[in-house]
């Protein structure tokens, strides 16, 4: 099994032997080098922008650098794969380095949008294939003969005539004076030894389950302290009054720290409050407890989530800006022969991680250090040299692995926090959050509601549909409503692009408008972002339009997906070539075909029971989903869920599937308890006892994920499985009960 360490930049090239090989690859518009630690002068550019360095040792160790983070998606593993594989490396003698966060060296780190595999495995892999040649090239020279008379094996080069080898160690030096590769060649599909097979190495696994491993609230600096903060109830508050006269009293305790208030728009900066900073957690949270606190709840006092629904239900029901248009809507709802109409509701949601936000830091006079679970570590970096006052290369981050991120740890305004209480008291500090903390203060998925029109002609084909979506906009945490008014007037483009304007149908009259409503909470991207609520509006539809047509729900999807439609998505926002990505409804009637087949679609089912079909294209990878569900005495039971995804190259079977798995589960966490509401400007859940996952008893008896075929470029997989999941939820309780259920979340709804 490959050893996995963490160790700084400076610590990595100090340990490289003399004479090793050390491919150090800059970012779009740098130049790449190759260098020997300790040696001077560049070697020529690199056709290709590879993000991480390679390093081999005169021993023959080999050392990946990984810049994007781990938080349980086995995405880490996947990248040194795709290394390793290309370079004929031998697992056992590589060690696995987390890069800091630098943007310069490494270009960009932010480990959300599902970019890591579809972003860097080509570039990666070209990393390792082009140190392969080297070494190739250099043990060619040394024996004189041609380059083609040799290949990499399993960390040697053979000679293929003769059987002589060298080790990697061996050749690592002049290998660093060959030229680096004017092409670059990658493996074959066929020649891939790991890369994309079942059985791949998780490098991260053993040191997990036996402890070992270092998340954020596993680090300790010495002469640390711990920090619990008591931040405003709700957005924009301030605290007005603090008395910490009993606080300072409780054993451990050393001080309390006030944090400067927070701002609107609120970006990533703490929300501002009162630090109690004390020995031991235990003594941290007692101190907070015993603070007297009085605070002005600021602007958004009344906030009330139930009222603010009504604002979102009028917006959908009102014309709003028009996000894409083709052909004539008003004519095909007056020739229609029926009209379907039904609007759509989804609460706001918290991403929740297992582990709760907790950041490590340590400033100095030399600048900030900071120890941190950061999906994004160069916007932590930023975030902590603007509270600060630092210049950004004064300040250091260290990744470590992530509980769970979903979203949420991309956002550093706990890393400040941190940054900030121990610039006050002079001494290395973690702030640790607690689940209250997590639900009550966080970046919250939008609430939204949805109206659609259906328009049908006498053959119950569809030929008009109308969309329209509010919500307020992730682009709120960074402009004030008005002036995102006056921008946009409506959700952003890379919202509205998610689920809403790249429909895959091929519907003569479509028409689609956006309503943007005022935030009243810090709004941040979640797993899968607008993706769920709007998968969750047109699924749930065009079940309930195929049901009115009198049409199996299969079928009428399959009959508006010709497999030759292909188009540009409209609005483009997964970091990617277009022209590359085209929506193809051919990949959607594939997925969809796949899963009915697996799960027996159109079989007569016992009583009470039913299946539910939902289908998504998001972050450039193809999900459908069919659920059975089970409904007796207003209880639901999941005996089984059939999952086809089609993602382009599969890079690592087992973790695509891992991930899917726990879509799945996450995913009917959402529809059946997911709700965060607000009273008072405040959150009302505090736990999970109020904001309850899907726990082992009612989760789905079997989950069966079939990942089809593909050749075309990877997608994501770490959100793709989300947005299906609700609607099918939904539409198989509409088939086992004849209950249209709407609104989310729905395990209330069916009682009685």
């Amino acid at each position: 099994m490959m050893s996995v360490r963490k160790v700084s930049r400076r610590g990595f090239l100090k340990g490289l032997a003399a004479g090793g090989l050390l491919l150090a690859f800059g970012t779009l518009g740098r130049s790449a080098h190759a260098e020997t630690a300790g040696a001077t002068g560049p070697m020529p550019r690199l056709p290709h922008d590879p993000l991480v360095w390679l390093a081999i040792a005169p021993d023959g160790r080999t050392t990946i650098v990984v810049a994007r983070s781990e938080m349980g998606q086995g995405s880490r593993s996947t990248l040194v794969a795709a290394i390793a594989d290309e370079l004929e490396a031998d697992l056992s003698r590589v060690t696995v380095v987390q890069a800091e966060g630098d943007e310069a060296r490494y270009g960009s780190q932010n480990t959300d949008g599902s970019r890591s595999i579809r972003m860097d495995l080509a570039r990666l892999r070209e990393v390792g294939a082009a140190a392969r040649q080297m070494l190739e090239a250099a043990a060619a020279r040394r024996w004189g003969v041609p380059v083609s008379e040799v290949g990499a094996r399993a960390h040697k080069v053979v000679h293929g005539p003769t059987g002589r080898q060298l080790g990697y160690g061996e050749l690592a030096a002049e290998a660093f004076r060959q030229p680096l590769p004017r092409e670059v060649r990658v493996k074959a599909p066929g020649d891939l030894r790991v890369l994309g097979k079942a059985g791949m190495p998780h490098f991260d696994l053993d040191a997990m389950v036996r402890g070992q491993a270092t998340f954020g609230a596993d680090v300790r600096v010495p002469d640390g302290l711990v920090a619990v903060i008591a931040r405003p109830p709700a957005l924009g508050g301030r605290l007005v009054k603090v008395d910490d006269t009993a606080a300072r009293r409780v054993p451990g305790v050393v001080t309390t720290v006030r944090l400067p208030d927070g701002k609107e728009p609120a970006g990533f900066v703490p929300l501002g409050g009162v630090a109690v900073v004390a020995t031991t957690t235990w003594a941290a949270l007692r101190g907070r407890e015993a603070l007297v606190l009085a605070w002005d709840r600021g602007p958004h006092a009344t906030y009330d989530s139930a009222a603010y629904r009504q604002t979102l239900d009028g917006l959908a029901a009102a014309p709003a800006r028009e996000v894409l248009a083709r052909g004539d809507w008003e004519a095909a709802r007056a020739q229609a022969a029926r009209v379907v109409e039904a609007a759509y509701h989804v609460p706001a949601l918290a991403q929740a991680p297992m582990e709760p936000m907790v950041a490590t830091a340590h400033v100095t006079d030399a600048g900030c250090e900071v120890w941190a679970p950061s999906q994004h570590p160069q916007e932590a970096r930023n975030t902590v040299a603007g509270v600060l006052g630092l210049p950004i290369e004064r300040v250091r981050v260290h990744v470590t692995l992530l509980g769970g991120g979903f979203g949420r740890k991309s956002k550093p305004d706990f890393i400040a926090e941190a940054a900030l209480v121990s610039r006050a008291v002079g001494r290395p500090v973690r702030v640790q959050w607690t689940r209250e903390d997590d639900l009550r203060h966080g970046y919250y998925h939008a609430p939204s509601s949805q109206r659609l029109a259906a328009a049908l002609d006498a053959q119950g084909r569809l030929t008009g549909l109308l969309h329209r979506t509010a919500f307020p906009t992730i682009a709120s945490l960074f402009l004030p409503h008005l002036a995102l008014n006056v921008v946009f007037g409506r959700p952003t483009d890379f919202e509205v692009a998610m689920g809403f304007a790249d429909l895959p149908y091929d519907i003569p009259h479509l028409r689609l408008e956006a309503a943007l409503a005022e935030a009243h909470a810090r709004i941040g991207w979640y797993r899968a972002v607008a993706n769920i609520q709007h998968a969750y509006a047109i699924n749930a539809f065009l079940a309930e339009v195929a049901h009115a047509a009198g049409v199996d729900h299969r079928a009428f999807l399959l009959g508006m997906l010709p497999p030759d439609r292909r188009f540009e998505a409209p609005r483009w926002n997964y970091d990617g070539d277009a022209r590359e990505h085209l929506v193809d409804a051919g990949r959607v009637r594939a997925v969809i075909e796949a899963a009915c087949e697996r799960a027996g679609w159109g079989r007569k089912l016992p009583k009470g029971e039913g299946l539910g079909l939902a289908v998504a294209r998001s972050f450039l990878s193809y999900v459908a989903v069919v659920m059975r569900v089970r409904v007796k005495d207003g209880a639901i039971a999941i005996p089984r869920v059939d999952v086809a995804l089609d993602c382009g190259f599969v890079a690592n079977p087992d973790r695509v599937r891992a991930q899917l798995e726990g879509a799945v589960v996450m995913g009917l966490s959402n529809a059946l308890h997911g709700a965060i509401t607000f009273k008072g400007g405040e959150a009302e859940q505090a736990n999970f006892h109020q904001y309850p996952p899907v726990r082992l008893d009612a989760a789905p008896r079997a989950i069966h994920t079939w990942l089809l075929p593909s050749d075309h470029p990877p997608g994501g997989v770490g959100e793709a499985g989300i947005p299906p999941v609700a609607p099918a939820l939904v539409n198989a309780l509409f088939a086992a009960t004849g209950r249209r259920v709407r609104d989310l979340p729905v395990a209330d709804q069916l009682s009685g």
